[in-house]
C-alpha cells in the first residue's frame, strides 16, 4: 500500500491493519486479535482472506468511493438550495431544516444542510461567540422569579412601523410570554403585566434592568432619607403593591436569560413574521397567540420542583387599580384639582388638601381619597386671563436734545473740516 493510501486509511483501518499482520505472522492468534479488533472470529477471518488475496487494501470496506444508499437526491438537493436562496435566504440550518419539514416535507439534518450551504458558499446566520459568564442555577419552582424586559428592533424588517416587543421568560422552566406594543414606556409595561397575571397568575419576583420605566432616576431627598424610603417608578411602585418583589440587574449579562430569548426571537420570530407576511403590530400580537404555545413545547425546560408558587390573580378591579398612574394632586379652594394640564371639579363635598388621582390602562381617570372614589367632572372651559399691555417706560424716539447720550454722540462726531 502506497503512502497516500495509509493516509486515506481511517484510525480504525489503520489498527486493525497492524493487528492482522501480527497474526499473519503468528504472534498473536485468531482469537486475541478479534478481542483487540472487536470483532467476531468468523468476520476476523474474512478480514485475513481478503487481505491475502488483495494485499493491505483488502481492510477497506467495500462501500469506499461509491455513493451512499441514503443519500438525498439531486432533485431534492436543487429545491433545497433553491429555498435557501430566496425564502430562507439568512436562516440558520437548524431553523431552515425545520421549516423545511414543517412547509415542504422535506426532512434533512442540519449538518447535511451545513455542509451543502458550505460547498454552495451560500451565506446563513452563524452563531457568536460567547464571553465566559459564571453560571448559576435555576429557581426551583414555577413563578418564582420572571425575566422581563423590552426589545426595540426591526421586527418587520421595513414592512411596518418600529415597535417594541415585551418579553417575559420563567427563570425556572424558561416559559416565555410577550407581546407588541409601539414603544417602552410604563403603560405597555403594566398592560404586558396585568395580561400575564391574567394567564398564569401574580408571580414572586421580577428581574428587570435599570430602565426609567422600572427604575427611578429621582435621587433620595432627606426626607425619604429618613423615613427609609426610595424613590420608586410607577411600575415599581404597582409591583410593590402586588406584593412582587423588584429585583434591578447591574448589567444586561446578569439577566441573561431573557437577553438570549430576545436574540433567538430576532432570528425565528422575525423569519416567521416574514413569511406570514406581518406588517402591523395588531396581527404580530395574532400571531403571538398560536405561536408562543409552539415555542414552549419545544424550548421550555423541567423545573426541579413541580409546584406552581404563582399567586392567585385578584379581582379584576383591584387589578385596574393597583396597575395605573397614580400622582398625588392638592385640592384648590374651589374643590378643583389640576392634572395634565386640565380641570376637575370635585362634586362631592370631602375635607381634604391632597387626593390621588389615577390613570387607568382603559383611558378613564379615577380620583380617591382613603379609599373612597370621588365623583368629578370636567371643567371644559376654563377663563382666560386677559393680557395687560405694559405702559411703554423708556423709548429712544422720545429723548430730549439735551439727553446725555445724545450729548455724548455729538461730542465724538469729528470737527469739520475748513477750506
Amino acid at each position: 500500500m502506497t503512502e497516500k493510501d495509509m493516509i486515506s486509511m481511517s484510525r480504525r483501518e489503520t489498527k486493525r491493519l497492524h493487528i492482522i499482520h501480527q497474526v499473519l505472522d503468528k504472534r498473536i492468534t485468531q482469537k486475541q486479535a478479534a478481542e483487540l479488533v472487536g470483532l467476531s472470529s468468523r468476520q476476523l477471518r474474512r478480514m485475513l482472506k481478503r487481505i491475502r488475496e488483495e494485499g493491505d487494501e483488502g481492510i477497506c470496506h467495500r462501500s469506499r468511493g461509491k455513493a451512499s444508499n441514503r443519500r438525498c437526491s439531486p432533485k431534492i438537493k436543487d429545491k433545497v438550495l433553491k429555498l435557501c436562496r430566496v425564502p430562507y435566504r439568512d436562516f440558520g440550518p437548524t431553523l431552515a431544516c425545520e421549516k423545511l419539514f414543517e412547509h415542504h416535507a422535506i426532512k434533512l439534518s442540519d449538518e447535511t444542510l451545513r455542509l451543502w450551504l458550505n460547498q454552495e458558499k451560500i451565506p446563513y446566520k452563524k452563531r457568536k461567540g460567547r464571553k465566559y459568564r459564571q453560571w448559576r442555577e435555576r429557581k426551583h419552582h414555577f413563578g418564582e422569579m420572571i425575566q422581563m424586559d423590552g426589545s426595540h428592533h426591526d421586527w418587520f424588517e421595513g414592512r411596518g412601523p418600529e415597535c417594541v416587543y415585551m418579553g417575559y421568560i420563567d427563570d425556572a422552566t424558561g416559559k416565555v410570554y410577550g407581546r407588541f406594543y409601539e414603544y417602552e414606556g410604563t403603560l405597555p409595561a403594566m398592560d404586558s403585566f396585568k395580561r400575564y397575571i391574567r394567564r398564569y397568575g401574580i408571580p414572586q419576583s421580577v428581574y428587570l434592568d435599570k430602565h426609567t420605566t422600572y427604575k427611578a432616576p429621582a435621587k433620595q431627598s432627606i426626607e425619604d432619607e429618613l423615613e427609609d424610603k426610595k424613590p420608586m417608578s410607577q411600575f415599581e411602585r404597582s409591583l410593590t403593591e402586588l406584593g412582587v418583589t423588584v429585583i434591578h440587574a447591574n448589567t444586561p449579562q446578569a439577566k441573561g436569560r431573557v437577553e438570549r430569548l430576545f436574540r433567538t426571537l430576532q432570528d425565528r420570530l422575525v423569519k416567521e413574521m416574514r413569511l406570514a407576511g406581518i406588517k402591523s403590530v395588531t396581527q404580530a400580537n395574532e400571531l403571538l397567540i398560536s405561536y408562543l404555545p409552539m415555542y414552549n413545547r419545544r424550548f421550555k425546560v423541567k423545573a426541579v420542583s413541580d409546584a406552581d408558587v404563582h399567586q392567585t390573580a385578584p379581582h379584576p378591579s383591584v387589578l385596574d387599580r393597583l396597575l395605573c398612574i397614580r400622582e398625588e394632586r392638592t385640592v384648590r379652594n374651589d374643590f378643583t384639582v389640576a392634572y395634565n394640564g386640565k380641570l376637575y371639579q370635585i362634586i362631592d363635598a370631602v375635607k381634604a388638601q391632597k387626593v390621588a388621582v389615577e390613570e387607568r390602562l382603559d383611558g378613564s381617570l379615577h380620583i380617591r381619597h382613603k379609599g373612597q372614589e370621588l365623583r368629578y367632572r370636567k371643567i371644559k372651559t376654563r377663563p382666560v386671563r386677559e393680557k395687560l399691555k405694559m405702559p411703554v417706560l423708556y423709548d429712544r424716539r422720545y429723548q430730549s436734545p439735551d439727553h446725555p447720550w445724545k450729548r455724548l454722540r455729538r461730542a465724538s462726531q469729528p470737527l469739520p473740516v475748513v477750506s
